[in-house]
């Protein structure tokens, strides 16, 4: 019963995967034998590059993460980083959202070291950074092709995207809302989170002395949500689709932060409605514009599987390592 609970929100999200998708194909008038034909017809090496391209995002992503951990003050060999990077890439596509792979990433670490607190704020420093540069790669993007917009929709969802990162902002770095925060949190039964909350917030506020790390984080993050459009710019181009370069600037931010939704394995499903949604408005067709989320989608699933068998191959090696005593070094 207790295995059922815990592999029951596994097979919901699956579910709704298969759902979103069976909901594309049957009725938004998308023919499924044109989008794999699309895929079969796509250029091969033009495929190899964005797959190639969009591999940068992985690299920048580890190395984000691993100066964060050295702002930490949590010393660790690339390799190891390496290893637990790879289980949380794995886990992103495996679990809902990137969520799922935060989560593993950070206990991976943190069984390692020792140390929960410093490991759980440098992963919520690295998610929160990326969400900073996708937001700061939307609202440029919207400038430069603000005549191209002709639906609110776009500018409601940037919008929107825009106000949960100023208020997540407000409630790490300003005092008086995280005071206010502290003080709706006074039941009894609210001590751990309240603990868990301080305690992090005291972790994330190390990094306030430690400005050279957080301004090459931030143009590191720009870098990766720059990536993404690229790729899909790419692949698009690899299925015969030409349409100007910012309307892939624009939407691939919003497709990202929705997808961050723990509602579908990976964003599976939900990452083809919404390109077909957003695409379909810049010109492209319908069939295409849902291979084209396709291949990206198979991408993520590519690495996803390179970073699962590191993972997986590199299990002994870290069981090795939780047996043997780790010095805890003095907080700073």
């Amino acid at each position: 019963m207790k295995i059922f609970k815990k592999i029951l929100p596994l097979l919901l999200r699956i579910s709704i995967s298969i759902i979103l998708l069976f909901f594309l194909f049957k009725f938004q008038h998308v023919d499924t034998q044109e989008v794999l034909k699309s895929i079969k017809n796509a250029d091969k090496g033009l495929l190899f590059l964005a797959l190639v391209i969009y591999s940068s995002a992985y690299i920048l992503c580890l190395f984000r993460w691993q100066m964060l951990l050295k702002g930490a003050k949590i010393h660790l060999s690339l390799k190891r980083v390496i290893i637990s990077f790879s289980g949380g890439v794995f886990f992103n596509a495996l679990l809902p959202s990137s969520i799922g792979g935060d989560l593993v990433r950070s206990i991976d670490l943190a069984t390692h070291t020792k140390r929960p607190r410093e490991v759980v704020a440098t992963v919520l420093l690295d998610r929160l950074s990326g969400y900073i540069g996708l937001v700061i790669v939307a609202l440029l993007s919207l400038l430069f092709g603000w005549k191209l917009i002709h639906h609110k929709s776009v500018l409601l969802s940037i919008a929107i995207i825009t106000g949960i990162l100023i208020a997540i902002l407000l409630v790490f770095f300003n005092g008086f809302i995280y005071s206010k925060i502290n003080q709706l949190l006074h039941s009894p039964r609210s001590g751990k989170i309240r603990e868990t909350i301080r305690n992090l917030h005291q972790e994330i506020h190390i990094f306030r002395h430690h400005k050279k790390i957080i301004v090459i984080n931030l143009i590191l993050s720009v870098l990766i949500q720059v990536i993404g459009p690229l790729t899909f710019y790419i692949t698009a181009l690899s299925l015969g689709i030409k349409i100007n370069i910012i309307y892939f600037f624009i939407y691939l931010p919003i497709i990202g932060a929705t997808t961050l939704l723990p509602i579908s394995i990976g964003g599976l499903g939900l990452r083809e409605n919404i390109t077909k949604v957003f695409f379909v408005q810049a010109g492209v067709v319908d069939n295409a514009a849902v291979a084209m989320a396709i291949l990206n989608t198979l991408f993520i699933f590519i690495y996803a599987g390179i970073g699962g068998l590191i993972y997986v191959l590199t299990i002994h090696h870290r069981r090795i390592q939780y047996n043997k005593p780790h010095p805890v070094r003095p907080h700073p």
